[in-house]
């Protein structure tokens, strides 16, 4: 695979591209690399068995010695979330804002890796050079502090690439998108944009964070008992909105939720959220009349184990639900959650308390841009190709349509692994490199389509029956199996059903030779087993056995 070529400008995705999250770009000019962003995506319904994935860094991590260094967009998660699990593969200098670098130590620290990454500090709106690479922080809007489009100076062109980003009048943490900054790249001429698809089905704005705080004030001020609001927790502008609506409506707010005192701190650490009065603990909530509470919470998402959800479960230590709270969630839904949000929604309501979404009521604005932002930006920048990422392919398809429409010269579209040789000559995905996700799991990163994870997935679906047999040196088993089925069946029911005794018998009808040989004996047995529980159940559950051999 020839994917090296001295003097040429390339674009590779290894993840973002054909899927939203899991973002991880490489640009490659004069045969060095440079890592834009190194984040995670989440399980979903395809992956039940799986919390989170990173994308797999292994075609970087071979040509790491040319890799000068990795940038940072922002703080959210798909962004940033991979570092700890991907850096050590890298080892290379890493480049972030203030708000970024706080949240990213954090993130470190838990990991075992305080001190372990060198991080350069850049300012909002800063530059670095990383040669051939001369990179340009641009501010932009987002929902979280510090997010910034990063322009890439090479000796072949000019790169935008955008990062996540909308056009926000007012977004009220941090100034609006840097749209003189965007106009002056369009005037010294851009090669190619690199930009944020999220939002390329939906026509008009994305909506301003100021006419959510406004809502979100009248929400409370109609409210009468306590106030629940979710979001999510990197949503520091959507923080400070509740707080601002709460401190509004005379209401006092806790933050519960791990993720959120982080976020929060960081915030407060580099400069963000000062405005607002400090925040009383969950535990004190109890002391405080029911109206003049809000509690700003996590598990947006439905999470397990997030704050929302053990509220909705009865099972969370400090906060109850009941009759009279309003419970409102301020975010979108994203796209494989659907079923689990509806159940915990449907469980709060069980609870007695009022449930407000973004289908009835103005609590949430996007973070990314829709197709009037996007016609705007390519008003300013007139790239000269195009390349749609950061979405699912009928995103990115839609996203390239609309820069057709406005005159870009030429719109490529790429998935994970299409390396795209910009220059020169024209665009077009030279090669195809590999690609794959990861999972962590403890202090590894395990193949997300191998052995590992498969026997997982199909314990989750299948079961697991376990078998303790002890026999003598002739393989007579010398008293009934002991055997556990968790999650196929309760004890009292594999004793009712006979199942040790039948595999003991099962066991005592094999050939003496068989019995005599361990491999042999755990194969028959293994097999036995299987078919008493998959006959019954229709499964094929995963059988482990443990031969215990005694007098040999």
């Amino acid at each position: 695979m020839t994917v090296r070529a001295e003097g040429d400008l390339a674009f590779l995705p290894l993840g973002g591209a054909g899927e939203i999250g899991m973002n991880l770009n490489l640009y490659r000019s004069g045969g060095k690399w440079l890592a834009v962003d190194c984040g995670m995506g989440f399980g979903d319904a395809e992956t039940p068995h799986v919390d989170i994935m990173v994308p797999d860094p292994g075609f970087i991590a071979e040509r790491k010695r040319d890799l000068v260094g990795l940038v940072i967009t922002h703080a959210h998660e798909d962004h940033i979330g991979a570092i700890p699990s991907i850096w050590p593969r890298l080892g290379c200098p890493v480049y972030a804002t203030p708000f970024a670098t706080a949240m990213l130590r954090r993130k470190l620290a838990d990991a075992g890796l305080a001190g372990a990454v060198p991080i350069t500090i850049v300012p909002c709106g800063g530059r670095a050079s990383l040669p051939p690479f001369d990179v340009e922080w641009l501010r932009v809007a987002h929902s979280i502090p510090e997010a910034h489009a990063l322009a890439i100076r090479t000796p072949r062109g000019l790169i935008l690439h955008t990062g996540d980003w909308k056009l926000d009048p007012q977004p009220l943490i941090g100034p609006p998108t840097d749209e003189a900054a965007f106009a002056r790249l369009g005037e010294e001429g851009v090669l190619a944009m690199i930009c944020d698809s999220t939002n390329a089905l939906v026509e008009g704005e994305s909506g301003s964070e100021a006419d959510v705080r406004a809502s979100l004030t009248e929400l409370m001020r109609q409210a009468r008992g306590r106030v629940i609001v979710t979001c999510f927790s990197t949503n520091v502008a959507r923080v400070e909105s509740i707080a601002a609506a709460a401190e509004a409506n005379e209401r006092q707010v806790a933050l519960v939720g791990r993720s959120l005192l982080r976020v929060a701190e960081a915030a407060r650490e580099t400069g963000y959220l000062r405005d607002l009065p400090a925040f009383v603990s969950d535990e004190d909530i109890d002391d405080i009349p029911d109206r003049h509470v809000t509690i700003i919470c996590t598990g947006s998402q439905a999470e397990r184990g997030s704050a929302l959800s053990r509220m909705a479960a009865d099972t969370h230590p400090t906060v109850a639900l009941g009759e009279g709270d309003t419970v409102i969630f301020s975010s979108r839904v994203i796209p494989g959650n659907e079923r689990a949000i509806f159940r915990l929604q449907d469980e709060i309501a069980r609870l007695g308390a009022r449930v407000i979404t973004e289908r009835d009521h103005f609590v949430h604005v996007s973070g990314h841009p829709a197709r009037d932002e996007l016609r705007r930006l390519y008003g300013l920048v007139r790239p000269k190709i195009a390349i749609p990422v950061h979405g699912e392919w009928r995103h990115m398809t839609e996203h390239a349509a609309l820069a057709k429409e406005l005159g870009v010269p030429r719109t490529v579209l790429v998935e994970d692994g299409d390396l795209v040789r910009l220059a020169p000559g024209t665009a077009e995905i030279a090669e195809s490199v590999p690609v794959g996700r990861l999972v962590p799991d403890g202090d590894r990163l395990l193949p997300l389509e191998g052995g590992v994870l498969a026997q997982r997935k199909r314990m989750l679906f299948n079961g697991v029956v376990v078998a303790s047999i002890a026999v003598d040196a002739s393989g007579r088993v010398l008293a009934p199996p002991q055997v556990a089925a968790p999650g196929l069946y309760e004890p009292q029911e594999i004793a009712a059903l006979g199942i040790p005794e039948r595999l003991m018998q099962s066991i005592g009808d094999l050939p003496t030779p068989l019995r005599r040989d361990d491999e042999a004996l755990r194969d028959a047995a293994r097999g036995a087993l299987r078919r008493m529980v998959g006959q019954a159940l229709g499964k094929r559950p995963t059988v482990e056995i443990h031969l215990l051999r005694l007098g040999r």
